[in-house]
């Protein structure tokens, strides 16, 4: 009895041993299924081909007619008529405004009567040089035949001098009261404006019956604005760094806030050449400069002040290598530390010195037999997906794309990975953790 107790005992023994053997067995296999999923990154990639890339800077602006013109009166007075209003179309030569003349025409009336008086004048000096010119010619006459003295030849001459001085003084105001009277009437044209282009008035600032200073001695009251809309540019403002890739004739996609997805082609024509400051003495301070861009098909809606934004194409190039933009990454070179006790303080800064001057490298990953392989690239231009290779590549390799974290971070030269294209959602096992 004893002894059949006994082999019951080992054998409930046997069964624990057994059973924490297999838990541990278990626990072990879960640990290394655990590490091994660790080990193994999931990628996205894509076959290098040759494409066609268009590098293009981005900008943003507002539209504006090429060529808009400000009103300004040249004389001072009241508005006495109005027959235009905001969004009026007009030709050129039609009247804009006028303004009360009465002063005007009261001038130019004063200035006519001053010139009829000075012609009168004119008339009588002339009547009297020609008698005095006679007398003189006939006591030269007589002098010559020794019938008068010197002192009668003298004394006709000084009458002649004279009487000519007067002639000519009153031919002077003469003139001068023509100037006033011609300065008088373009007064009294100014005070009728009439409009200098065909085109739309896209801004009216006065009203009827307001009074408006010229600017004759100031800057004058700006009264209207006319437009001409069948020429529009956008004018956009361009950071410094990408000015210097821009140049005139660049081809530019103009998009405006209020036509949606719409784009309207534009050639570059201006490029400034001062630099327009904003958040001037903050950290915030930005530089850019203005570029002109002409619309080639604008649209009759477009109207000045409109947001825009302009894509400018600045360089393209056709039949290059080209990758994913996300696929390049910057990493750099890591070397074991020293651990020579004997390096002396000269050598030690050396290396610090060296180690601070090398820039990172260029690199993409390359899948060979389920593993990633880097390779340097240099880069050249870009768009808004893919960017050039001018070197390391040479075509048909199968390029790591995604995820930005797996290239970015996780991913080196020998790292396991598992391709899945086309997944919507682009996750390592790490991320999965």
């Amino acid at each position: 009895m004893a002894k059949e107790l006994n082999k019951r005992k080992s054998r409930k023994k046997l069964y624990i041993f057994s059973g924490l053997g297999l838990l541990v067995l278990s626990v072990a296999g879960i640990a290394i299924f655990q590490g091994s999923r660790d080990e193994i990154t999931i990628v996205q990639t894509e076959k290098v081909a040759r494409r066609t890339i268009t590098q293009k800077v981005p900008a943003t602006g507002k539209i504006d007619p090429e060529l808009k013109i400000a009103i300004t009166p040249e004389v001072t007075g009241e508005i006495v008529a109005l027959p235009v209003k905001e969004g009026d179309h007009i030709k050129k030569g039609d009247v804009l405004i006028k303004i009360k003349a009465d002063a005007y025409a009261a001038q130019l009336q004063s200035a006519q009567a001053n010139l009829q008086s000075a012609k009168f004048t004119q008339n009588q000096r002339k009547a009297e040089l020609d008698k005095v010119t006679l007398d003189y010619s006939r006591v030269k006459e007589l002098h010559t035949k020794k019938l008068v003295s010197d002192a009668e030849l003298e004394s006709s001459k000084s009458s002649f001098l004279g009487s000519k001085a007067m002639h000519d003084a009153a031919q002077s105001y003469v003139q001068q009261n023509e100037g006033t009277v011609k300065q008088a009437v373009e007064q009294l044209n100014k005070t009728t404006i009439l409009s200098p282009i065909d085109g739309i008035v896209t801004q009216l600032n006065v009203r009827l019956g307001e009074r408006v200073l010229g600017s004759g001695f100031s800057q004058g009251t700006n009264i209207m604005t006319v437009a001409d809309l069948s020429n529009i540019q956008a004018i956009v403002d361009v950071n410094e760094n990408d000015i210097i890739h821009i140049t005139k004739g660049d081809t530019a996609r103009v998009s405006v806030d209020a036509f949606g997805d719409r784009k309207f082609i534009g050639i570059v024509t201006e490029i400034g050449n001062s630099a327009k400051q904003s958040s001037t003495g903050t950290q915030d301070q930005v530089i850019n400069f203005e570029v002109k861009i002409k619309l080639t098909e604008p649209d009759v809606n477009l109207r000045p002040g409109m947001s825009c934004n302009a894509s400018i194409e600045t360089d393209t190039k056709s039949n290059v290598i080209a990758v994913p933009i996300p696929s390049v990454t910057a990493r750099s070179e890591t070397k074991a530390e020293s651990t020579d006790k004997g390096e002396s303080d000269a050598q030690k800064q050396a290396a610090a010195k060296k180690k601070d001057n090398n820039k990172p490298d260029e690199i993409v990953f390359l899948t060979n037999n389920n593993k990633a392989k880097t390779a340097k690239v240099k880069t050249g231009i870009s768009d808004d997906n893919y960017i050039e290779i001018l070197s390391g590549l040479s075509g048909g390799e199968e390029v790591v794309t995604g995820s930005y974290k797996a290239i970015s971070r996780d991913l080196n030269d020998g790292s396991i990975i598992r391709v899945e294209n086309n997944k919507g959602t682009q996750l390592t096992s790490k991320d999965k953790k």
